[in-house]
């Protein structure tokens, strides 16, 4: 394909996009394909010779569209939005067209200096304290990693080391036998902690660097956030087991309800029990927001970062509903050279004056992956087309929808009982009903609402995903994809009522 060509596909490309979107509501939202579908209709071999674009593109309209679930439709409704945009598109395409692997500095300097620039820009949006600033008093910073999961393995990593390091501290520098060995003896007795509502990332992350994990109760009562009381108690009997907690992910917006945890109280805890240089080893906190925290562009919601200045590091997800399309996960850290120690490589390829004279920042040592991309083209695209005030609409749109969903959940107490929310515009709810006047068991109502979920994801006029909280079977409804309006929003509680008055008047 020459440049000529190029031109030719690429404007039919984004015509088929742009025909894509505009037709996205009338598509069936999850694919109902079968397992294996494509295997049945593809070649068993790669083409021997080229194929001409148009009929490329025939084939993807085809044969891939099918098995496609739609994301962006505002009848996807499900776990949280992966949202995007048209800038966000057009600085992927041109993020493609600079390609390079972009691991240190040299490789392309406007690469590493765009994405430290605009994750400062973020971070005064997002009202985050002053130490997770580039330019900030602790020595911190931002870096963009792929996904939330990324995030957590990273900074997991992080925190180990540095717990390794400062409780070995005492080991002559020169004795690096020493040191291994103390290491190796101490990580069996590691304990990684987050709360049980806490996102399988956290133990994931803890599998991957080899330490226990452990799961903080959390309940009905608390509105399924993890208290310091609570942090407070399995502390103290790890420790009493002589296990050593060295990391905690608190979170803002838990998957299934979208509960914030007792920041102030856990950092109170800690304070008082794992304090830095204490005897027991600091506890490093990691926070997070994947999905809720770009609810901190909005000052109403910026109390929530009230306590991040005494934890360790922060991430939320762009691509979920800041209009950058995935991926594109955020991530600042209070002091970066915990993340430059454990992951910092240095081999006499990579040497460049700039390097060696500390003059610039190689991202590579903030992270997993030795190569990165240029995501932060995409985010500068959509900062600058939208404007701060427009992701602030953006976000309290799909807020207001979910009040309103919430209301008329709230007008049918017949049919329906919200179980949480709406907190950052997902509501949490079951079906009410069964057996005289109400009086059917939890099993029972848990069935009924399964009963009504699966017939609607059955249909497939609407998408939705469903969870467990404390016992009950609940449908979860996150009206926060990009072209959801209240409308649709109305229509869904329409097609919701209408299974669940079916369901009901066979039970």
């Amino acid at each position: 394909m020459d440049s000529k060509q190029f031109r030719e596909a690429a404007v039919s490309s984004i015509d088929d996009i742009v025909k894509y979107y505009d037709t996205i509501e009338e598509r069936r939202v999850v694919s109902n394909v079968e397992p294996g579908y494509l295997r049945k209709i593809l070649p068993e071999e790669a083409p021997q010779t080229g194929e001409a674009w148009a009929d490329i593109q025939k084939d993807l309209e085809a044969k891939i569209v099918p098995g496609l679930t739609h994301w962006q439709s505002p009848n996807f409704l499900a776990w949280f939005p992966s949202s995007s945009s048209f800038p966000a598109m057009l600085g992927e395409m041109y993020s493609t067209a600079f390609t390079g692997a972009a691991f240190n500095w040299i490789c392309s300097p406007a690469v590493t200096e765009l994405e430290t620039i605009v994750m400062d820009w973020l971070a005064k949006a997002f009202a985050l304290p002053p130490c997770y600033l580039s330019t900030g008093p602790t020595g911190g910073g931002g870096v963009i990693h792929g996904t939330a999961s990324e995030a957590i393995a990273t900074v997991l990593v992080a925190a180990r080391d540095k717990y390794l390091r400062e409780a070995t501290s005492h080991i002559p520098a020169d004795d690096e036998e020493a040191r291994e060995d103390a290491w190796a003896e101490r990580r069996g007795k590691l304990v990684a902690l987050g709360s049980a509502a806490t996102h399988s990332a956290t133990k994931k992350a803890a599998q991957i660097a080899g330490v226990r994990f452990r799961a903080v109760p959390v309940h009905a009562a608390d509105g399924y956030r993890m208290t310091g009381s609570e942090l407070r108690r399995v502390i103290l009997e790890l420790r009493a087991r002589g296990l050593e907690p060295f990391y905690l992910t608190a979170t803002l917006g838990t998957t299934d309800t979208c509960a914030v945890d007792d920041m102030e109280g856990i950092a109170s805890v800690l304070a008082e029990l794992a304090p830095p240089g204490g005897p027991d080893g600091e506890v490093w906190v990691h926070v997070d927001a994947a999905y809720a925290g770009a609810a901190l562009i909005c000052p109403e919601h910026q109390h929530h970062a009230a306590a991040f200045d005494k934890f360790h590091s922060y991430n939320t997800n762009l691509h979920k509903w800041l209009l950058v399309n995935f991926d594109c996960s955020a991530v600042w850290v209070r002091d970066r050279r915990h993340l430059t120690a454990a992951l910092g490589v240095s081999l006499a390829i990579l040497r460049n004056p700039h390097t060696d004279a500390g003059l610039v920042t190689d991202y590579r040592d903030w992270q997993i992956p030795f190569g990165r991309r240029f995501r932060s083209l995409k985010v500068w695209f959509v900062l600058r087309t939208y404007g701060v005030e427009g992701l602030r609409a953006h976000v309290r749109k799909h807020i207001r929808h979910a009040e309103v969903f919430a209301g008329l959940l709230g007008a049918r107490p017949d049919l329906f009982e919200i179980v949480t929310g709406p907190r950052f515009a997902l509501t949490v709810f079951k079906l009410v009903g069964g057996g005289e006047k109400g009086s059917a068991t939890l099993e029972a109502q848990n069935a009924l609402t399964k009963t009504m979920y699966d017939a609607v994801v059955e249909e497939g006029r609407i998408f939705l995903s469903s969870t467990v909280v404390g016992g009950v079977f609940a449908i979860r409804h996150n009206p926060a994809t990009p072209f959801v309006e209240e409308h649709h929003v109305r229509k869904h509680f329409e097609i919701l009522t209408e299974a669940a008055e079916k369901v009901l008047s066979k039970a």
